[in-house]
């Protein structure tokens, strides 16, 4: 399913009214908007959307700006206020009857944040996994990475498709499983994550580099929220989360033990759960 966005005077450079939003919509009943991180797509929610529609929810699920089969802007820099507009357009386009819960993972995280920070009364909930938002949850490693976003662009561009999946392949393998499993990650979405990395255009690593600190607007966010994490996460500090849950006036942690940096692929069963019984402490 795809929409078109109207342009806005935000950012002239980037003609929105050009770009799909490509999404998928199932079910019916209360919405619950998913938002996938960097470089990844809306199949990270394949696991989790059929079991939300069989609770009786509306599941929207989304790729962003520059990612899997949505709108990319032939931009050599991408900014987080595009994206940002982008998203919050397109959850206008939806007419949604009634405020949507927003769960959000690492990039994606950043911009639910941000959207209930925008706009307090069109969002009942937010369920953040691993969520990014300060710069100073990356690793030194990666913050120097993302300082040279071109280069980082062109080396995913240039590695061919089945090196690339070799990496995800070791990377999953150096993870391992603490439960007894050989990889951290299925099969499945470790070819998912290549596709995704493949897809995603170049512009968009300069993302983190034009992302505000939210540290100091934390405390005005009053919805119930979910923090969920992996305490063995190698791509933001797992310390920053539990900051964030003191932060966040009205707002829950859950540690998945064992998982990285994306726990809602490593450890659906778990991760799945602990975001129905918050769901559902929402009609109690």
């Amino acid at each position: 399913m795809e929409n078109a966005l109207q342009a806005n005077s935000f950012a002239e450079q980037i003609d929105f009214r050009k770009q799909k939003v490509n999404y998928i919509q199932k079910g019916d009943g209360a919405p619950v908007l998913l938002v996938h991180g960097m470089a990844a797509s809306l199949h990270d929610w394949d696991v989790l959307t059929p079991l939300l529609v069989e609770r009786g929810y509306s599941a929207y699920a989304l790729d962003l700006l520059g990612h899997g089969k949505s709108g990319k802007p032939n931009a050599r820099d991408y900014h987080m206020d595009w994206l940002f507009e982008h998203f919050a357009g397109w959850i206008d386009s939806l007419h949604l009857s009634e405020p949507p819960i927003l769960c959000g993972h690492s990039l994606g995280g950043y911009l639910a944040l941000q959207y209930v920070l925008r706009f307090p009364s069109r969002a009942r909930g937010l369920i953040l996994s691993n969520p990014y938002y300060r710069l100073g949850q990356l690793s030194r490693i990666l913050r120097l990475s993302y300082q040279h976003p071109h280069l980082n662009g062109f080396v995913v561009q240039r590695t061919p498709f089945w090196l690339f999946r070799l990496i995800i392949d070791a990377s999953s393998l150096v993870m391992g499983r603490t439960r007894g499993a050989v990889h951290e990650l299925s099969e499945k979405v470790r070819h998912q994550t290549t596709v995704d990395y493949k897809r995603t255009s170049p512009g968009a690593y300069n993302l983190p580099n034009t992302a505000e600190d939210l540290s100091k607007y934390l405390p005005q966010i009053n919805v119930p929220a979910l923090v969920i994490w992996g305490d063995r996460d190698l791509t933001l500090a797992p310390a920053s989360f539990s900051e964030l849950v003191q932060s966040l006036p009205n707002a829950q942690g859950r540690i998945v033990y064992g998982a990285g940096h994306v726990p809602h692929q490593s450890d659906p069963g778990e991760y799945n759960q602990l975001v129905l019984e918050f769901l559902q402490s929402f009609s109690r």
